[in-house]
């Protein structure tokens, strides 16, 4: 059974997404200096992503 062309995506439109993985937010803060190795990842700060 094919899928109807109306529900099918673009594919060419890129969406920014808020809301980030626990290893992007993990990345960003190490790039800010404001995580280490041995800190937990539970209850990270909030962060926003790099532009």
């Amino acid at each position: 059974m094919s899928q109807h062309p109306s529900l099918k995506s673009s594919g060419g439109l890129v969406v920014k997404r808020n809301v980030l993985k626990r290893f992007e937010r993990v990345a960003i803060l190490k790039k800010r200096n404001q995580w280490k190795e041995g800190d937990r990842v539970l209850g990270l700060r909030k962060t926003k992503p790099d532009v």
